[in-house]
């Protein structure tokens, strides 16, 4: 592709690099941001700076938040005794959509999968424990897509956590085998939260 403009190409070659941007669509992105008023554009680069300079993450459940405890984490109506373990952040949003759960969060950052390199050490699972080891927490709901990486990283926390007087259970299988939770409609995520069953039984379908 020829551009007429350095400065295009520039642009476009640094757009494609987002995920599910292809360089036809970076393109059309700054062929875009180039008809827009000059301000949009200067507002756009600000908030994105901004965001990359003052996100931070929850120091108690690692969901990205703008202060040194997230919002959900300080909130005194949230059942602190009930943790839904979920992936990341986008997994905590799919949930609150549902307006079903009122506990709290851990948030992961992954899923073990070795053949990515990713074993549990790289994951939040010893804060976990930690706060487990607080002991306020009375329920851990593992809410991770039900994939073969999601089902070993739910298995390995289990055993971790199993020493521990808790109750533990799994969103239903209303969420298809393979699915991640941030593609489940809301109503379909909603039920599974407030259906969930015993971690023991979900192991055995």
């Amino acid at each position: 592709m020829d551009f007429p403009s350095s400065l295009v190409q520039k642009a476009v070659d640094e757009i494609a690099q987002l995920p599910g941007i292809g360089r036809r669509s970076a393109l059309r992105l700054v062929l875009h941001l180039l008809r827009q008023p000059k301000d949009y554009s200067e507002r756009l680069s600000t908030a994105i700076a901004t965001l990359r300079q003052e996100i931070r993450y929850c120091s108690t459940c690692h969901n990205i938040s703008d202060a040194e405890i997230c919002s959900i984490c300080v909130n005194p109506l949230r059942d602190e005794s009930i943790i839904c373990v979920v992936e990341d952040v986008r997994d905590v949003m799919a949930i609150e959509a549902t307006g079903q759960f009122k506990g709290r969060y851990h948030v992961l950052g992954g899923k073990i999968s070795p053949m990515e390199g990713i074993g549990p050490d790289k994951l939040t699972i010893d804060a976990l424990v930690n706060r487990v080891k607080e002991g306020s927490i009375k329920e851990i709901i593992f809410a991770l897509g039900s994939t073969m990486e999601g089902d070993t990283t739910n298995y390995y926390i289990f055993k971790k956590l199993s020493p521990f007087p808790l109750t533990f259970s799994a969103i239903s299988r209303g969420i298809g085998v393979g699915d991640e939770l941030e593609y489940a409609d809301e109503l379909t995520l909603g039920r599974s939260i407030s259906q969930r069953i015993p971690f023991e039984t979900s192991m055995k379908s």
